[in-house]
């Protein structure tokens, strides 16, 4: 917490549940059931909001769609996006 911000302090229930301050769940959105990675550093424990997704690199994905014929060049796809880009603002 910032300098110019009230401390709170909070209890460590027998459950292992700590009850966060009200308007720090309101400022970062931490609505019920909320995931949070808990990691733990020398100078105390930091919550943070979980990610949506797991991590994932180009090599972990790379090739899992079938494709038949040509590679598609740059030009290609920008043609593409264009050509949606255009249809979607006639509709």
């Amino acid at each position: 917490m910032a300098g110019s911000e009230k401390l709170t302090t909070t209890t460590v229930s027998t459950k292992g549940q700590v009850i966060l301050p009200s308007a720090i769940r309101k400022r970062k959105e931490w609505g019920a059931g909320t995931r949070l990675v808990v990691e733990d550093t020398p100078e105390g424990v930091i919550l943070k909001s979980a990610p949506a997704f797991a991590a994932t690199r180009p090599q972990d994905v790379f090739g899992l769609l079938p494709h038949n014929g040509r590679p598609k060049t740059l030009e290609d796809m920008d043609a593409g996006v264009l050509a949606e880009a255009r249809r979607h603002a006639r509709d």
